[in-house]
């Protein structure tokens, strides 16, 4: 007896696995089951994604529901993990409560490099597991380093083609092979889900803002999250468009639309929030938006590639910037948008849905990015960022690199041009040795 068990959190990463499990990317099974993971800092005050509109529609997929936060109370998802010497007790126990038995055990998991899907993977440490990737993270490096006794284990990563032509990073070192869940079958699964949320307001073309709700992530602060909302709204409302719809993050404070409210009717906009928790997905099918605008979301690229939509980000200069440490996993998602989409204050490549990079220098200015995230992890990739950082770093690149780190992994680019001569200079060399000799001698 074979059992499959598919650990998710979002409905869009249940959606993908239905996509997949729709097209046989999964082998035959005895038993299905979803492994429901509410990953909300308060769960207990958020519904989880078996709660959602357009749930049931995804339901019939799997044999059993199973909640992860029951299995595991009263700890929290994100926090807890087994400890080593208690593993096959949870192995034992998880066997007993969810009827197991002695099958064969399949493992399908998101972000197996934090917990939850780490915890599972290491109670079920015999199981192979499958990494299924539900957004733009998967096409960075891994966020850090992976015990063997998982990584060797995994057996490949599924992922939507939302970049066509960029291939994922994550879990290369492992030498895992990425595999694109259809895009139509992708796309049909979506379909079905277009008459949930049955109160949803009738806009018909609007320019649709993507809420993220950056500031639960310490990105931003709430005033300037705040602040990156109305200028989408103000964005859209110099492009032309009269009618809008504010899709806000299903965790964000209800003050955040009442605050871009107030500013719409300053400004004379039609502005409508929506108060349901849908996927931005089931928007693009029964608004057909005129232009979809967002910071980092990977809802534009889906926006883009699947639905042929117009689109245009916001704000992701500032966050290239911001993001600390260089390593946070969300800098490559940032990085894509920012290279791909047009600026929304830039009409005419708006208008044009003009990209500023193809896809074959997209690859290269992420694997040299990778790189400077995870040098440890990636070090085979030390050739492909000197290369790139050597032909193509100028004024607009530099955004993606910070010099401190270029420095301390000895890129080029670390130091200006007009400087680049000092390293090779050997008079200058020996007089730093002398100068660093005689501080020593000073401070002795």
């Amino acid at each position: 007896m074979t059992t499959q068990i598919f650990m998710a959190s979002t409905l869009y990463g249940t959606a993908t696995l239905a996509a997949a499990l729709d097209t046989d990317c999964f082998r035959p099974a005895d038993r299905r089951i979803l492994l429901v993971s509410n990953n909300a800092a308060t769960p207990e005050t958020t519904p989880g994604l078996d709660e959602m509109p357009g749930f049931a529609q995804l339901r019939d997929r799997f044999d059993d529901v199973i909640s992860w936060n029951e299995t595991i109370s009263p700890f929290h998802p994100g926090g807890w993990a087994p400890r080593l010497d208690d593993v096959p007790l949870w192995e034992r126990h998880l066997r007993l409560a969810w009827n197991l038995g002695d099958d064969d055990i399949e493992l399908a998991v998101e972000s197996i490099q934090v917990n939850p899907a780490l915890g599972i993977s290491q109670i079920f440490m015999g199981a192979p597991v499958t990494v299924y990737a539900d957004g733009l993270m998967s096409y960075g490096p891994t966020r850090n380093k992976i015990d063997p006794l998982v990584g060797t284990r995994v057996t490949r990563l599924l992922h939507l083609d939302l970049v066509p032509g960029l291939k994922p990073l994550l879990l290369t070192e492992f030498g895992v092979e990425p595999e694109i869940v259809p895009t139509d079958a992708f796309s049909k699964v979506l379909a079905e889900l277009v008459d949930t949320g049955d109160e949803l307001p009738f806009v018909d073309e609007p320019a649709l803002l993507l809420g993220q709700y950056l500031s639960a992530l310490d990105i931003l602060t709430a005033e300037e999250e705040e602040n990156l909302h109305v200028r989408m709204l103000k964005g859209a409302l110099a492009l032309g468009h009269t009618r809008v719809v504010f899709k806000p993050h299903p965790s964000a404070p209800a003050r955040w639309s009442r605050l871009l409210e107030k500013e719409a009717e300053k400004l004379g906009a039609d502005l409508t929030v929506l108060d349901t928790p849908v996927l931005a997905e089931v928007l693009y099918q029964r608004m057909r938006p005129a232009l979809v605008v967002g910071c980092f979301s990977t809802a534009l690229l889906t926006a883009s590639a699947l639905y042929g939509l117009p689109v245009a980000r916001v704000g992701t200069a500032p966050l290239l910037d911001r993001l600390t440490p260089y390593e946070n996993s969300n800098r490559v998602p940032v990085t894509i948008v920012d290279a791909l989409l047009p600026e929304l204050t830039d009409e005419s490549a708006v208008n044009e849905q003009r990209r500023s990079m193809d896809v074959t220098e997209l690859t290269d200015l992420v694997r040299a990015v990778g790189f400077a995230m995870q040098p440890k992890i990636y070090p085979d990739l030390r050739p492909a960022a000197e290369t790139y950082l050597t032909r193509h770093l100028n004024h607009h690149t530099r955004r993606y690199f910070k010099r401190k780190r270029l420095t301390s992994l000895a890129l080029p680019g670390a130091v200006p041009a007009q400087l680049a001569f000092i390293p090779r200079n050997a008079t200058v060399r020996r007089v730093a040795r002398r100068a660093r000799s005689l501080k020593r001698a000073v401070g002795r």
